[in-house]
């Protein structure tokens, strides 16, 4: 006779193991039926784009998503939800953010946000995490560190990792802005990963570039590069509070002296030095107002709408770059290879394969 359970063998006595009964699934069927349904479902273009113009959060997060994709059936069906949703972008601010690591850059756009959010505005922040150079992933904690404003109902948040862009901008920062405007969010905040080649191509997707500042770090004029410095509309000096006020004032008084050296700024409003202390929260109104002042002189004087032609017209340039770039080594993989060893071996100069792999994929 097959027993059940050995320990109900008759040499064991006083000792009985029930059989029990069949245990149910951990997941009712039709919640488990329903989550895979939505797992198979593909979205269309048409739901993208309905999805992304009725704010709905999730569609919008997918639609980044899929942007920010380098698999190839992605780009085509990427690009149709972009210029779908074109029509309904444009209508934004959008504000460049950037310091040197430890000016308290998510402190502060939490600060800013809020009262943006307090005062009517929806506010979208596309923050880029830097990448290990080593295991190329990244944290993507900027929901962690701004806390308070990632469970705002009129905040979204989205971090993306710099790794395989310039710097930790590049084109699908640009068009996850475009989604974003789209979606309903009429403040678009850019955070990059720090003073580096990233301001570059932040300036030429923005409207308006904030320098946030620290001071007592060192030399304040020298601690920063002066191209950075030129490209600014405004710098802010922050972490101005408790025994820090007073070197803060004498920071944004070298500063401001500094600004006055450099040539006129194109936008033909001349750059601020601000303080402000996004801890205590002081200084946000006057930066906001700053901001609206800038906006409206330069929407006078025709250099805000030319301005963004201007980076039309640029990031057309750079994706051409790109998609060159990018066929180019897709292309010429396999005889890469073999130039590359014939480089090592000193049997041919860099540049002679250089231009023998270009002349060969023009042909």
């Amino acid at each position: 006779m097959t027993l059940d359970h050995p320990e109900n063998s008759p040499e064991y006595e006083g000792l009985k193991v029930n059989k029990g009964i069949p245990q149910p699934d951990a997941m009712s069927p039709d919640v488990f039926d329903r989550i895979h349904r939505i797992k198979r479902r593909v979205l269309t273009v048409d739901d993208y784009v309905e999805g992304i113009l009725k704010a709905d959060i999730n569609i919008l997060s997918q639609a980044i998503t899929l942007v920010e994709s380098a698999k190839d059936e992605h780009k085509g069906m990427a690009q149709d939800v972009i210029n779908r949703c074109l029509p309904s972008t444009g209508r934004s601010v959008r504000i460049g953010i950037t310091g040197v690591p430890g000016a308290g850059k998510s402190t502060f756009i939490e600060s800013f946000g809020k009262f943006l959010t307090s005062q009517g505005h929806k506010i979208a922040v596309l923050a880029i995490d830097p990448s290990s150079e080593r295991s190329k992933g990244s944290i993507l904690g900027d929901k962690t560190r701004m806390e308070e404003l990632a469970s705002d109902p009129n905040a979204y948040i989205r971090p993306s990792p710099s790794a395989g862009s310039l710097g930790g901008v590049a084109r699908k920062t640009r068009e996850a802005m475009f989604l974003c405007e789209a979606a309903g969010y009429d403040i678009i905040l850019i955070e990059t990963v720090g003073v580096g080649q990233s301001e570059i191509a932040v300036h030429s997707m923005v409207d308006f570039f904030l320098l946030i500042q620290i001071a007592g770090a060192g030399d304040e004029l020298q601690g920063i590069k002066r191209g950075i410095m030129e490209m600014a509309d405004t710098i802010v000096i922050n972490k101005a509070d408790g025994s820090n006020v007073q070197r803060a004032e004498l920071s944004k008084s070298q500063l401001q002296t500094a600004l006055h050296f450099f040539p006129p700024h194109e936008s033909g409003v001349e750059p601020k030095v601000l303080t402000a202390s996004a801890y205590e929260k002081k200084g946000i109104k006057e930066i906001w107002d700053n901001i609206l002042e800038y906006c409206n002189k330069t929407q006078q004087n025709g250099y805000f709408e030319s301005k963004r032609g201007e980076q039309s017209k640029y990031w057309m340039y750079e994706t051409i770059n790109e998609q060159l770039r990018d066929r180019f080594y897709s292309k010429q993989k396999e005889r890469i290879k073999v130039e590359e060893q014939r480089v090592i071996n000193n049997e041919i100069s860099s540049f002679t394969a250089a231009f023998e792999l270009l002349d060969d994929y023009f042909k």
